[in-house]
């Protein structure tokens, strides 16, 4: 039986690099989104809102997907409503997707505020979970939309019959635009102002941060995970995390990121530097700098997620992934992180994203 994908989140970071990779290995794959981008090649986009079963009914008529690859959500103000949200999103897909019974694995993309709590939670000094972060964790006695999703997922697998798989990145390091989450094009654009207006590169996170060890995902190994445990029969079923495989200090690779774009960097100093307090007043800049270099984006907040970039960084603990239990099952892809960001900003440059 050939293998048919419905990527959900097509347009994001995590969904436009797994769409690449299943056009690829010969996949015929279809991308839903809000707005469904027709820049991949091969790509089948369908449009519809999750939140909107009729718009799903609609898009997804006359597809027969056997493998569906969940990698959306949305942010609310609370985490109850991201709770609401979030849940009815996967639970409208899947009641859909049922008519058909044509889906054979479901993998749904989480992440590590598994671990770490929502971002109120995890944001805050004094509440601190073991490391290195292990899948064999139990949830924590808290609200979680992660926690919603996945039960989502378990519930409609135990009515349809088909098996699962929940993907737990760290920060995801890839290309895309008006994605919430996307700490390496953050950094990207705040090194470009930082040059362009010949200011330092200042670190805006946490001691913690600066001198701890940590780690992330790379849009393409987590799509590499993606599809490994959705064809692998012993990995269903199961719960995953995935990072590169190696680990880092904020203290060097800031360096060598600042290096990278030629501008001065500024390490930790003892203060919490916000990107979301310096980047507000950088709208204006980012305008001047599009238009000097004809780029594709003049929208600052279109391309940064500065928030979250705050929230990763301003962590007051080190957060450290472990990788044994899917190195058990067999998944043994590897990437340096290093190259990870430089990859991105060398793909966010032939974009024409950053000058």
């Amino acid at each position: 039986m050939s293998n048919s994908a419905l990527v959900v989140g097509a347009s994001g970071i995590a969904g436009s690099n797994l769409a690449k990779q299943l056009i690829a290995e010969g996949w015929e794959t279809y991308g839903l989104a809000r707005n469904p981008s027709h820049d991949i090649a091969g790509l089948q986009a369908l449009k519809a809102d999750l939140l909107d079963k009729d718009s799903l009914l609609q898009a997804l008529a006359t597809i027969r997907p056997n493998h569906v690859y969940i990698t959306t959500w949305m942010r609310n103000e609370t985490e109850a409503e991201n709770i609401r949200v979030n849940s009815l999103m996967v639970r409208n897909l899947l009641e859909v997707l049922t008519i058909h019974q044509s889906v054979r694995h479901v993998a749904l993309v989480t992440g590590l505020k598994h671990y770490l709590g929502p971002f109120e939670a995890y944001a805050k000094a004094g509440f601190l979970p073991e490391t290195p972060l292990r899948e064999e964790h139990p949830r924590l006695d808290i609200e979680n939309f992660y926690y919603a999703q996945e039960d989502e997922v378990y519930a409609a697998a135990e009515r349809d019959g088909f098996s699962w798989s929940i993907h737990r990145p760290h920060t995801v390091i890839g290309q895309a635009v008006g994605n919430a989450m996307n700490l390496g094009t953050t950094l990207a654009v705040y090194a470009s102002i930082c040059k362009e207006a010949g200011r330092p590169f200042i670190f805006p996170g946490s001691a913690a941060q600066w001198n701890g060890l940590s780690d992330v995902t790379d849009a393409r190994i987590l799509a590499a995970q993606l599809i490994w445990a959705s064809t692998t029969e012993a990995a269903r079923n199961q719960a995953f995390n995935i990072v590169n495989g190696d680990v880092f200090r904020w203290s060097r690779l800031w360096n060598k990121i600042a290096a990278y774009f030629s501008v001065e960097s500024s390490g930790f100093d003892g203060t919490i530097h916000l990107l979301e307090q310096t980047m507000v007043n950088d709208i204006a800049v980012w305008q001047e700098i599009a238009q000097k270099y004809d780029l594709k984006e003049t929208d600052l907040n279109h391309l940064a997620s500065p928030w979250h970039t705050d929230l990763d960084l301003g962590r007051p603990i080190e957060v450290m992934t472990d990788m044994s239990k899917s190195r058990k099952f067999g998944f043994t892809a590897y990437q340096e992180t290093e190259e990870s960001f430089y990859d991105l900003f060398a793909q966010l440059r032939g974009a024409k994203l950053i000058p």
